[in-house]
């Protein structure tokens, strides 16, 4: 009888333990209380959030203007078979490189201001013994536009540079590919607002590729139309 007595003593001793270890976790868990969250005003979300660029001009106008003129003149039934820009290639050919590696120099950095992006050296692919040019020498350079800055350069292009040609009467409107790609050639780089005449080393031209999805010269001669392309009469 007296060990039954024992045990049950330790037994009850035991779970009293337990309990008492058990009841400071939970009244330390009562205690506890949640951390309040920090108020954010609205002046820091407006700050943190970034600002959203505006679309550009030529952009709005191919999509308000262009693309009803394309589909009443085509007879187009989906607006997505409306011809569309793709990319505009421009590209410096530097014969002076040869002899003068100055003046893809400053070709370049003039490419870079015209277009906003850094262009891409072209090299020869033979060698020219009458021209004293090897396979591998820079001759040129070129940059490709897509997109926004597509849209930009062919903004200034139409409305600020070719205006500044001299006895200028319009760009030929059979510089055609036959599949509605434009090619036109520019004498002097000067004609761009962004260069600085002062600090021209030399005047160089350069050739504009302007790639559509255009499957005929109409379409893509129309498409550049509608874009505000001044076309010689």
């Amino acid at each position: 009888m007296a060990d039954k007595k024992d045990k049950s003593k330790e037994t009850k001793s035991g779970e009293q333990k337990k309990v008492a270890a058990k009841a400071p976790k939970a009244a330390g868990k009562a205690k506890a209380e949640p951390k309040p969250k920090a108020d954010v005003s609205s002046e820091a979300k407006q700050a943190k959030a970034p600002e959203r660029i505006p679309d550009p001009r030529m952009k709005l106008r191919y999509h308000d203007v262009v693309v009803p003129a394309m589909m009443k003149q085509f007879q187009y039934k989906n607006p997505m078979q409306t011809p569309k820009l793709v990319k505009i290639v421009l590209n410096v050919g530097m014969g002076e490189a040869i002899s003068n590696a100055k003046a893809l120099e400053f070709a370049v950095q003039e490419l870079a201001t015209i277009t906003g992006q850094r262009p891409v050296i072209t090299r020869a692919k033979k060698s020219i013994a009458t021209f004293k040019l090897r396979e591998g020498m820079p001759i040129g350079c070129m940059v490709t536009l897509r997109r926004e800055r597509m849209y930009e350069f062919l903004d200034r292009f139409v409305s600020a540079a070719l205006p500044r040609i001299r006895d200028f009467k319009g760009v030929p409107s059979k510089s055609f590919d036959g599949r509605g790609n434009y090619t036109i050639g520019i004498k002097e780089q000067v004609i761009f607002p962004e260069i600085e005449i002062d600090r021209v080393e030399s005047i160089h031209g350069l050739d504009i590729v302007i790639v559509t999805t255009a499957k005929t010269d109409e379409e893509g001669r129309a498409l550049l139309g509608h874009m505000g392309m001044p076309y010689r009469k």
